[in-house]
């Protein structure tokens, strides 16, 4: 059920919410912002839901006993920790400072450089969070398996 609950949440983020942003007649810089504070948000809930569902994990664990599968689902649950805090405390923050210095910059060349900073982090940045959804999906399997 957690699982299930890690992986909607992903998806919704980044199959509705990515592209509903994209869809607003929004600057690039304002939609990263407002993309800041979605993400921000989503974040309380989904860490709550990666402690719960590694809590989950321990205690099929000791109850159950530690076999292949609970050991594959805690890596993968250490990997998708590792995911969130670099894309929440790199990514997050950098898109948003760099969105904010494009905003307030006059020079139309610095402008640019941070354009241009900003959309490589945010292809690196996609990778992260596809990378996240495969994962997430992974745990769930094996979840859904154990």
């Amino acid at each position: 059920m957690i699982s299930a609950l890690l992986v909607a949440g992903v998806l919704f983020t980044t199959l509705v919410v990515s592209p509903a942003l994209k869809a607003m007649k929004w600057s690039e810089a304002e939609r990263v912002e407002v993309r800041s504070a979605i993400g921000q948000r989503y974040a309380r809930v989904g860490t709550v839901n990666l402690i719960l569902l590694l809590l989950f994990a321990v205690l099929d664990g000791l109850l159950g006993g530690f076999g292949a599968v609970l050991y594959a689902e805690c890596a993968l649950l250490a990997a998708v920790f590792g995911l969130v805090a670099v894309h929440g405390a790199c990514f997050g923050r950098t898109l948003a400072r760099l969105s904010a210095a494009e905003r307030r910059t006059e020079s139309a060349e610095e402008a640019r450089d941070f354009l241009e900073k900003r959309r490589s982090l945010q292809r690196l940045s996609l990778w992260v969070s596809w990378a996240n959804v495969l994962i997430s999906v992974a745990v769930a399997a094996l979840a859904v398996g154990a």
